[in-house]
């Protein structure tokens, strides 16, 4: 990841997230000491992204990151954006992320992270 700087926000209160954050990170071992990839507890910096206008809330519901050009990602992009630099995951990303899938992808992860922010919710981890 050479020169690209993704900072991923995620609700760690969430047990479903943290555990598939801490999974992810542990296979990009070599990018987040390089630096070149950091994962980031909005719950500590909760006013973190407010300048792109995204609540609290907006970031538990959904992964957000930005690049290394200041830009804003969100949900199933974030997703795509890690997997294009996971070692063995690039396939997945090809093949949801492509022109024709991308918008099915996106569909499906809003509506499993609409549940889950439901669940949360139901069960107080906040």
């Amino acid at each position: 990841m050479t020169g690209r700087r993704l900072v991923v926000w995620y609700n760690t209160r969430c047990p479903v997230c943290d555990a598939g954050i801490d999974w992810q990170r542990n296979k990009l071992l070599a990018a987040v000491r390089a630096g070149d990839i950091s994962f980031s507890d909005i719950n500590e910096q909760p006013d973190a992204l407010a300048g792109f206008g995204a609540s609290l809330d907006d970031i538990r519901r959904r992964l957000h990151a930005t690049d290394e050009t200041g830009r804003l990602i969100v949900g199933a992009d974030v997703v795509i954006a890690m997997w294009k630099v996971t070692p063995g995951e690039g396939w997945l990303a090809s093949l949801f992320g492509n022109r024709l899938m991308l918008p099915l992808t996106r569909f499906g992860y809003d509506r499993f992270a609409d549940v889950l922010f439901a669940w949360n919710r139901w069960k107080g981890h906040w």
